[in-house]
């Protein structure tokens, strides 16, 4: 199933069972005042309210996690796109036969980075992909470490191999950013939580005659939004908030390399 439709069904599924808990809670606490009139209440306010800031704590975390991850995420297309486009220039260090070699391999380096991620949500071409990448970066590295040993001065050496270095390692740190999620319990505690907290708040509108529906529909609806929007942020290649237009840097780094 598209993701964007497997979360907003999830964030639906938890708002239908907000309203279903709600409701429930409001008749367990009907019955109770029909028992028990004003005990039936007694110290419920510490409890509720130790649970709906649990819940507050909960979400600001896992929003403001997930907002720190797709910000570093967004840094990381364009700290890659500086590292090849440092080594690229580089290149101008070596001679000039080994020199359009090795542009051309960047070229199709580049072509190959952006295919990984053009890929997605196809996980098993993304994989195909991540392997071509590897293999091209051991070819780039084997023949820019033989055209370094055969220049006349050390200078190629000294500035070129760093280079690569980083604009190798920097794959592996943005391959290990995408798959960076919080524990699935901490997911499952959010639910948990978001369904406890309804529960008591339809117990606590018991008292009322009747029912207050813009606050029913508005509770319920404003956490299932925010948790749909915690699990777009996680997960931005798939779903509608997307770092895709980051790649821009990337595509417009190909087209300088002429």
């Amino acid at each position: 199933m598209n993701f964007t439709l497997f979360a907003f069904f999830l964030a639906l599924g938890l708002f239908l069972s907000m309203l279903l808990l709600l409701e429930v809670g409001r008749r367990i606490g009907v019955r109770h005042l029909a028992r028990e009139a004003e005990k039936a209440s007694a110290g419920t306010g510490t409890v509720e309210g130790a649970v709906f800031g649990l819940l507050g704590l909960l979400i600001a975390f896992t929003f403001s996690g997930a907002s720190a991850r797709f910000d570093t995420r967004r840094q990381l297309i364009v700290e890659e796109t500086n590292a090849i486009g440092t080594a690229y220039l580089r290149l101008d260090l070596l001679s000039t036969d080994t020199q359009t070699v090795l542009q051309e391999q960047f070229r199709q380096y580049v072509d190959a980075r952006l295919d990984v991620y053009r890929k997605v949500p196809d996980m098993a071409a993304v994989k195909e992909a991540l392997t071509k990448v590897a293999q091209m970066q051991a070819d780039i590295w084997r023949q820019a470490v033989a055209a370094c040993r055969a220049a006349p001065t050390p200078q190629a050496t000294m500035l070129l191999l760093p280079a690569l270095n980083a604009m190798i390692d920097i794959t592996t740190t943005r391959t290990m950013a995408a798959q960076m999620h919080p524990p699935t319990i901490i997911f499952v505690m959010l639910f948990g939580l978001a369904l406890a907290s309804a529960l008591l708040a339809g117990y606590g509108m018991a008292s009322a005659t009747s029912r207050s529906w813009l606050h029913v529909l508005g509770f319920a609806a404003a956490l299932a939004v925010a948790v749909y929007v915690i699990f777009d942020l996680e997960y931005p290649r798939f779903g509608m908030i997307r770092v895709d237009a980051f790649d821009q840097a990337l595509v417009d780094l190909r087209e300088s390399m002429h």
